[in-house]
């Protein structure tokens, strides 16, 4: 298991709701979004795969080249593929509109 934080200080328009996507089980993963306390971006994730730390950035950053939300992003993963966390960041993001 690992841990990996990431944090974008230039992501600051208000998220207006909180939300939460997916189901943590075999090969998917959920996503929890809320507001930002101190009016930045934040993820944490938690991941039942080890090692693959670049990957994992590489797909955020992605994602907050396209969303600009002040939000505390917790992602529990258990072995998703980089195409359903894409997947899974954008239907949050639908729902939290």
């Amino acid at each position: 298991m690992e841990i990996l934080n990431y944090d974008y200080p230039d992501a600051t328009a208000p998220l207006a709701k909180r939300v939460h996507v997916g189901v943590v089980g075999s090969g998917d993963l959920e996503v929890l979004m809320e507001p930002s306390p101190d009016g930045k971006a934040h993820v944490v994730i938690t991941t039942s795969v080890n090692g693959y730390g670049q990957i994992w950035k590489n797909v955020i950053d992605r994602f907050f080249t396209r969303f600009d939300r002040a939000a505390t992003i917790e992602i529990n993963d258990f072995g998703a593929t980089p195409g359903m966390v894409a997947l899974r960041l954008e239907q949050a993001v639908e729902v939290s509109k």
